[in-house]
């Protein structure tokens, strides 16, 4: 059996997967809460779909490939299938996607929610030994059944906790809360798993095909970059809409009601902006009978003083 090292790079690489998992479910976890709060199906898709790429793609995905970059074989190079590793990257998204759209609609309830965590879970588990199954190196990867089954019971605990969280977990602090309690489980899955694998060297080394592990930093980077951006367009304009429309997709009609284009930002005219909104209710009752609704009526100008009857001049003695 050849040596295996978990954390090349020390404490980085378990505390950078930390805060890759816990960001990662922040973010889902405050799209789920969007989520219950939007007025259409539609809507709620959107945000439902915005976190699986943020649980999925950042909270377990990123989060496993930050904590590989610290595996490491002294006697043997290490290398990555990219086709494999994207693989396993559309297994943690699709999986996390389902696993919300079967909680996020309809009656909550705990068998409902336990049956899209194992789903999940199985997509976790499928994600990680996908991973797994994408790295080349000139020896051959056994693993222990008791530890394999070990993380796939963490995979699936994990992920029945996070869909109940996303379904229930309301304000800032509770949500801060189960993002840090996903976040472990989502490392203690991964640890686990790779404690399970032992390698077993090849008679003769030689270096096998694929990407060194740095390298795997840039595909990663430009994914992350590429996902964060879209997230986060995403986000601003499902923003933009609940703020500017109603719950059945119309524009919201406040301040410029007049307008017949609500989206211009056009100032009333003076007339309608005296008008007082009992006068406003009249005027659109008239407008409906088809009588001209009148304008503002002017202000009465004051009426001049009664003039003071002079008293009559006497004449002296």
């Amino acid at each position: 059996m050849a040596d295996v090292h978990h954390f090349t790079y020390g404490a980085y690489n378990p505390i950078a997967a930390y805060l890759l998992a816990f960001l990662g479910s922040l973010l889902g976890l405050l799209c789920t809460a969007r989520a219950r709060d939007a007025h259409n199906r539609g809507r709620r898709n959107r945000w439902l779909a915005i976190a699986a790429f943020s649980i999925g793609g950042g909270g377990i995905w990123l989060m496993h490939f930050s904590a590989m970059l610290g595996f490491d074989v002294p006697v043997s190079p290490v290398r990555y299938d990219l086709a494999m590793t994207l693989l396993s990257l559309a297994f943690a998204v699709v999986t996390v996607g389902v696993g919300l759209l079967v909680v996020g609609h309809g009656e909550r309830s705990v068998g409902k929610t336990m049956a899209a965590g194992l789903l999940t879970g199985s997509g976790v588990i499928a994600m990680h030994y996908t991973g797994m199954e994408g790295i080349r190196i000139s020896a051959t990867i056994r693993y222990s059944p008791l530890l394999v089954v070990a993380s796939g019971l963490i995979a699936i605990a994990a992920s029945t906790i996070a869909l109940w969280f996303a379904i229930s977990v309301r304000g800032l602090a509770k949500v801060t809360g189960a993002a840090a309690v996903m976040a472990v489980a989502v490392c203690g899955m991964h640890y686990t798993g790779m404690a399970a694998m032992s390698i077993e060297l090849n008679p003769i080394v030689e270096p096998p095909g694929g990407i060194r592990p740095l390298t795997m930093l840039v595909p990663i980077l430009l994914i992350t970059t590429a996902t964060i951006v879209g997230v986060a367009l995403s986000a601003l304009q499902a923003m933009t809409e609940e703020e500017f429309t109603d719950g059945a997709g119309n524009p919201k009609r406040g301040v410029h009601a007049e307008n017949p284009q609500p989206w211009v930002l056009k100032p009333a005219s003076m007339g309608a902006m005296r008008l007082t909104p009992a006068a406003r209710a009249v005027a659109a009752g008239r407008a409906a009978a088809g009588r001209p609704s009148p304008g503002p009526r002017p202000s009465p100008r004051p009426s001049p003083p009664p003039a003071q009857a002079v008293p009559p001049a006497t004449s002296g003695g």
